[in-house]
Order: structure tokens, then sequence, then C-alpha cells
């Protein structure tokens, strides 16, 4: 019991470790990301390179792949780039398997004491704790590596005759290579890390209980049970990102397909690599891992290398498989880039938050447009129905901010860089002002009915400053969306900040005129009075406006009014 302990145990401390790497630096590279991936996707073949990469970085290609998902699902990734990004991926996650037959190969022990030393040094100093938590977790992967073998030799597995005897049952035969490979799946779907079952793989074919050929098939099954990750992270997404984690499973089922194939005497042809012979008994240990990594690395780069000239066609079988779902109306304020639970990176799902953002002030300034159309309405039928849209645009504003809201809740419950939680900040007054525009746009809607029920008519004069205070408003609901939808650092607030200063010079003028008009009985006081909320209310859009933008660009408003 206590042997069987110490596997899982390590197991446990391998997934710890992997997951502690991978979020660490996610961490340090997050805010880049974006930057990172959109820069190095030009072509299929840096989108290769990129996935691989970033898969050796963070040490785990299910945090790449749904990275990825994240990116597409967020549109800052097509699915043609997301594709080669998760081939490279695949070729990037063999360094894992390299990792752990070294540590097959000596005593990795060596370097984990230092690596914890230096690890807690620098969490300690608060400068450098993510390089520190970097360092944490390579030293439990190390160190899960390590107990893994040791107790890999304290199982001794190839002297128990009943162990010995249940695996010799299994005939090297096809069915028993397919019924291995159903196991390598269903076990790496159950735990979702490949890497913890590549080290399970390794141990027991260097202990002698299976053959090379059952824990080559295995790892076939590995790759095929690595996908479910992806895949169950895109569940709740959009089209694409599900279309994007169906791309990354054809991908290595097409793979296992041709290496069934091929299977003797490409297990064979990878064997000699090593200068291993398949069918003797009491192999090398060493040999044996290496071996399992060897045909990782062939499997994942062959395959590449021949479906990457196929890309285009399995984007058309992606999308073939999963057809795209109607979209909504214009009028619906219903998330677009977040849906269901969060992805596993909370790092890069306030990417996604933004990009949802984004979407909301799009929708907001199509309610405005509508309260335009609703002050030329002439029609009493067509107004009422204006009139409904706009009240369901404004429920459902209301309703977009309390999802985006709790959406951001939940990813800054996670430990978050410094610069991420500055950011979930901003957002949060962006939806908050957001929702504040809606809730004018209805406003203003209401004094117009008003206006409407109290049959009270203006002048062209007063309806040429109506008017010019509207187009004012959308130009700044423009400039909003410009700066919401762009990057910080090439925006300015100057344009904003200018509109705002034209919107409220235009305030004080048509009040100023409008007491005047008042004092000479120009109009009745009833009409003074719609006259002034109208243009109090589409000023007081503006200030949410300008405060939109100063939340996204980290700046202050200092004029005042």
């Amino acid at each position: 019991m206590l042997i069987i302990f110490k596997l899982l145990g390590s197991i446990a401390l391998l997934i710890f470790g992997m997951k502690l790497m991978s979020e660490a630096l996610q961490k340090m590279a997050g805010p880049q990301l974006r930057h990172l991936l959109g820069a190095m996707t030009t072509n299929r073949f840096s989108g290769v390179a990129t996935g691989a990469l970033v898969t050796v970085a963070v040490q785990s290609s299910a945090a790449t792949t749904v990275m990825t998902v994240s990116f597409v699902n967020a549109a800052l990734l097509s699915l043609s780039q997301a594709i080669s990004v998760i081939m490279g991926a695949n070729i990037g996650t063999t360094m894992s398997a390299w990792i752990m037959s070294a540590g097959f190969s000596f005593n990795v022990a060596n370097l984990v004491w230092p690596a914890f030393l230096v690890g807690i040094i620098l969490i300690q100093l608060g400068r450098y704790r993510y390089v520190g938590d970097f360092l944490f977790g390579l030293s439990f992967l190390l160190f899960a590596l390590g107990m893994l073998k040791t107790t890999g030799v304290e199982m001794d597995l190839a002297s128990k005759p009943e162990v010995v005897a249940f695996f010799a049952s299994f005939q090297t035969n096809y069915w028993t290579i397919l019924l291995f490979l159903l196991i390598g799946t269903i076990l790496t779907a159950a735990v979702q890390s490949s890497a913890a079952l590549m080290a399970i793989t390794m141990v027991l074919c260097a202990t002698g209980a299976i053959t090379i050929y059952q824990g080559i098939a295995l790892v076939m099954g590995e790759n095929i049970g690595t996908t479910l990750t992806a895949n169950l992270a895109a569940l709740n997404a959009n089209t694409q990102a599900r279309r994007t984690a169906m791309a990354h499973l054809l991908f290595n089922v097409f793979g296992v397909i041709w290496v069934l194939i091929l299977f003797f005497p490409f297990v064979r042809m990878v064997c000699s690599v090593v200068d291993l012979d398949p069918n003797a008994e009491g192999q090398d240990p060493t040999k044996l891992s290496f071996a399992l990594a060897t045909f990782h690395t062939f499997f994942n780069v062959i395959n590449t290398a021949v479906l990457i000239w196929f890309i285009p066609q399995i984007e058309k079988l992606v999308c073939a498989i999963i057809k795209a779902k109607k979209t909504d109306s214009e009028d619906e304020f219903r998330l677009q880039y977040i849906r269901g639970g969060l992805m596993k990176t909370p790092e890069i799902s306030v990417l996604q938050a933004q990009k949802e953002i984004t979407l909301y002030g799009e929708k907001t300034q199509h309610l405005f447009a509508l309260v335009r159309e609703l002050y030329a309405t002439q029609d009493e039928q067509a107004f009422n129905k204006l009139f409904e849209r706009i009240q369901k645009g404004e429920d459902m504003s209301d309703r977009m901010e309390n999802e985006i809201g709790r959406y951001l809740g939940d990813v800054g419950s996670a430990h978050l860089s410094d610069d991420t939680k500055q950011k979930i900040r901003a957002m949060l007054r962006e939806i908050g002002e957001l929702e504040s525009i809606g809730d004018g746009c209805f406003n203003l809607a209401r004094i117009m009915r008003r206006k409407r029920e109290n049959k009270v008519w203006f002048d062209d004069k007063l309806n040429d400053g109506i008017l010019h205070m509207y187009e004012l408003v959308d130009e700044a609901l423009s400039q909003m969306n410009v700066t919401l939808g762009g990057f910080k650092e090439e925006l300015s607030i100057s344009v904003s900040e200018d509109i705002e200063r034209r919107i409220n010079a235009l305030r004080d003028s048509l009040k100023k005129q409008n007491i005047a008009n008042l004092d000479q009985q120009a109009y009745s006081y009833e009409l003074g009075a719609v006259l002034n909320d109208l243009i109090a209310e589409c000023e007081k859009t503006g200030d949410y406006i300008i405060n939109v933008v100063q939340a996204r660009l980290g700046e202050a408003w200092t004029e005042k009014d």
C-alpha cells in the first residue's frame, strides 16, 4: 500500500509541478501573449514554430491548446492560424517526454534542492516571485520524476510472476495494440495530463511490466486523450473555438491511424535509433524511456510535416463537422466571446473579457442609433415599436454588465499578476459606465415619449441644436469604440477630450439660449423643460463615455464642468 501511495503521490506532485510552471510562465508572459501570437502566426510555418516555442516554455500542450482556443474564442486568432499553433504545440510537448526520460537516466534530486532554495528566495523578494513560482514548479516536477523512478525500482514488477503472467497474456498483435491505445486514451482523458501518463508508461516499461510495443500503444492513446482538455474548454465557447478543439482531435486521430497501419515496422525503426531490440527481454530502462520519447517526437513531427500542407482542407472539414450557429439579432445583448465557465488560463480570460467589452461598446452605440431614429419618427406605431426595442436593449445591457462583471469577478479570484489585476479593475469600471450609457439612452427615449404625449414640438432651430448634440454624442461613442478595440499604447485620450469639450460647450450654449427664450416667453415652460432634459441627458451620456475612455487608457479626466 505504501508503494501504491508513493506512486499516486508522485503522479499528483508531477501534475502539480507542471501546473505551477505553466501558470507562473503565463503570469510572466500573459500581457505579451496576444502580441506574440499575432506577430508570429503570419503563416503556417511560423504558427507551428510559435506553438512549439510556447509549449516548450509552459511545459504543457494542454495549456497551449486551451490558450489557443481562448484566443480563437476572443477572435484574436483565425481558425487556420490556430490549427498551425496546435500542430506546433504537439511538437513542443515532446520536450516533456525528453525531460522525463532524462529523469530516468540520472539522479534528478541533485537539481531539486538548489532550485527550491533559489525559488523561495525569489518569492520572498517579491519582485521576482513568478520566477520563484516557476522554479518551485520545476523542482516539484523533477522531484516527482525521481520518486517515480525510485518507486518503479521498489515495485520490481518484473519479478512478480502474477504481473508478468497478466501482461504476457496479451499477445503482441493488433488487438492488443488497440486495447492499450484505448486504455491510454481513457486514462489520459480522466487525468487530463498526458505528461503524467507518459511518466507511468515509462515506469511500466522500465520495470519490465509491459513491452515497448504496449508502451508505444499507450503513448498513442495519450495523444488522443489529451485533446479532451481543449474540447472541454471549448464546450461553451463559440463556433470557431469548438472547431479549433476539433482540429486538435482530428490531427492526433490522423496520426494514430497512419502509425497503426505501419505500426510494427515504424516501432522497429524508432527502436533502432536508440539502439534497442524491441523483442529482447531485460532491456536497459534508460533506453526504453528514450525509445518512448523518440517515438513521441517522431509521431508528432512527421504528423505535422504531412498535415501542415492540408490546413485549408482541415479547416473545411471541421467547418463541415461543426456548423455555425444562427447569428443573434443586433438588438440582442448576448455574450459572444464568454460562454459558460472559465477557460483554464485566467490571464488569457482577461483578453476574452476585453473583446466582450468591445462588443458591448458597439451594441451600446447601436442602442443610441435607435434613440436618434426615435427622435425623427413621426408615425405612432413605428414610435412605439422603436421605444420597445430601446427598452429591451437597456434591459439586455444590464444583463450584459452583470454577466461580464461576474466573469471578471471569477477571473479576479485566481492568483493573478498585478498588471492583470489592474486591468480587471479598469474593465469593471468600463462595464459600469457602459451600463450607465444604456440607462441614458432609455432616459432619452422616455423624455421623447413625454414630449410626444404632451404634444411638444420644436422649431427648426431647436431641432438643429438637438440633432447637433446627437451627432457629437455619436462621434464620442465612435471614438470610444476605437479606444476599446485598439492597443492602448497606440491611442490617446486627447480626441475624446476634445469631443467632450464640444459637447459641454454646446450644452452651455443651448441652455443659455433656452433660458433667454423662456424669459422672452418665446415658447412654453413645458417645452423648455423637455428641451433642458434632453440637453442634460445627452451631456451626462457624454460624461459616461469619457469615463469609459479614461478607464481603458488609465488616465484621468481633469477638466471641471
